[in-house]
């Protein structure tokens, strides 16, 4: 069983509250905004962290459900949630475990969390769970580099980087889990991003798929 303890992390949560308004200036914020642009009805975002996506929905979206599980990072959310042109409600919980009724939402966000969750497997399950035949999934990870020799890299710091970053998996090949989950995907751009100086230019993924009708 998993508890909400398990889930808390100071000490990354800080880390990433000073660096990401780098990260946003250095790209993050363009790919925040072409991650949720032209979404509709309700959402429910997995592991919202600050709330760095909520300025970014459009009007069309009716209402965002934001989940995130650090106390720290959720507290963020909350006041940024306070400020959404749209309306987003926080609330706690946890990609294996989300809250909320079978096929209740019309599209699912997930940025930067499914390189983090503990199984990405399981939180894809409880995604399509929640979502409506035909819903969207929108997706921005970073993934297990296509080059040779940087993918047995990232396999070789996989255990410290995992333990120094708040749980996060550089060698994940998340598209890979995103279709056996169930999901088409309809576009996807593969890009080198470096969210802070001196940090590797990780793969990333940023898309679009959808469940069959």
């Amino acid at each position: 069983m998993v508890r909400s303890a398990d889930y808390q992390n100071p000490r990354f949560a800080r880390a990433y509250l000073a660096g990401v308004d780098l990260a946003d200036r250095r790209g993050g914020y363009e790919h925040r905004r072409r991650l949720v642009a032209g979404l509709e009805g309700r959402v429910i975002e997995v592991g919202a962290g600050s709330g760095r996506n909520f300025p970014h929905y459009p009007p069309t979206v009716t209402e965002v459900v934001a989940v995130e599980p650090d106390d720290t990072l959720r507290a963020h959310a909350v006041h940024a949630a306070a400020a959404a042109q749209v309306r987003a409600t926080v609330v706690p919980g946890h990609g294996e475990d989300l809250p909320g009724e079978p096929g209740t939402y019309d599209a699912a966000v997930v940025s930067l969390v499914l390189c983090t969750v503990p199984s990405p497997e399981r939180a894809l399950r409880e995604i399509v769970r929640l979502l409506r035949p035909g819903a969207a999934l929108r997706f921005y990870e970073h993934v297990r580099s296509p080059n040779l020799a940087l993918g047995l890299l990232e396999d070789l710091v996989t255990p410290a980087w995992r333990r120094l970053a708040g749980g996060c998996c550089p060698n994940r090949d998340t598209r890979a889990a995103i279709e056996r989950a169930g999901f088409t995907i309809d576009d996807v751009t593969a890009f080198p991003f470096s969210p802070q100086p001196g940090v590797p230019r990780l793969t990333h993924l940023l898309g679009t798929a959808h469940l069959p009708l």
